[in-house]
């Protein structure tokens, strides 16, 4: 109950933040581009082509398919605790958690508007946007499904719809592994380093790997929780390319001789 409540609070926080962050943003990214949006991904069903069904399927099947096998990959993962506490293992947790979406976030939202630059604002914008309607997703699964997490010992096939403070009870998807790859699809999707792109994803793959393995999720449940974040921050960074200026762009790249990220802005 104390932990669900402290996970209720949290998500409170960040949504805080996010839209304070958006309603003191001027031009680009604001309030009401935000609001605009909001109802054209609400509505996002009503105009899904043949090949966004199949997508949709695909994410269905996989999922319903993974959750036949879940606690048979549990009880192999269960075998070998050695790695609980390793770097990757712990790295990845971190970078699923809240905080980090609201840092890194935040810090790109806080250079676009100081230095007036819309390349990072717009990261920063769809960052906090992405984590918003991914999380919302998320969130409503969680209570509607009701899935015992792993390590209550219950069964891959056990649910208690509609529980809303008990967090042992939303292991159906993963928050942290939503929030990773949503981030990360973003980092992605605005850097035009073709070595890059697949790098981001990375800690993303870590957080989905740590919750399995830390036994706070189900295989099905990272799965579901990765399909969301990516292809929420894939629609919210291709209605900015369509709607906005083709000249944003975020170049990382090298500076001086040292191979450092770098963000080399191009407006």
């Amino acid at each position: 109950m104390k932990k669900s409540f402290i996970s209720f609070l949290h998500i409170c926080i960040i949504y805080s933040l996010i839209l304070t962050t958006i309603i003191y943003s001027q031009n680009l990214y604001n309030l009401s581009q935000f609001k605009d949006e909001t109802i054209n991904f609400v509505k996002l069903p009503l105009s899904w082509n043949k090949n966004d069904i199949l997508k949709l399927s695909i994410v269905a099947a996989t999922t319903f398919l993974s959750m036949q096998i879940d606690q048979q990959i549990r009880d192999e993962i269960l075998k070998d605790r050695s790695y609980y506490k390793s770097f990757p293992i712990e790295f990845g947790k971190k970078w699923g958690e809240i905080y980090t979406t609201v840092i890194i976030g935040g810090a790109f939202s806080l250079h676009g508007l100081i230095e007036k630059e819309n390349s990072t604002k717009r990261i920063g914008f769809e960052i906090f946007q992405s984590a918003i309607y991914s999380g919302i997703i998320t969130q409503f699964l969680k209570i509607s499904t009701g899935r015992a997490r792993p390590f209550t010992n219950k069964g891959s096939n056990y649910y208690e719809p509609f529980t809303f403070f008990n967090d042992d009870f939303h292991s159906f998807t993963s928050g942290h592994t939503t929030l990773a790859f949503s981030i990360s699809t973003i980092l992605s999707e605005n850097s035009k380093s073709n070595f890059l792109k697949p790098i981001f994803f990375i800690p993303a793959i870590l957080t989905a790997i740590s919750r399995v393995y830390q036994d706070n999720h189900w295989t099905s449940d990272v799965f579901l929780g990765a399909a969301t974040g990516y292809f929420v921050g894939k629609w919210i960074h291709k209605i900015h390319n369509q709607d906005y200026s083709a000249n944003e762009y975020f170049e990382f790249g090298s500076i001086y001789n040292f191979q450092w990220v770098n963000l080399r802005l191009k407006l």
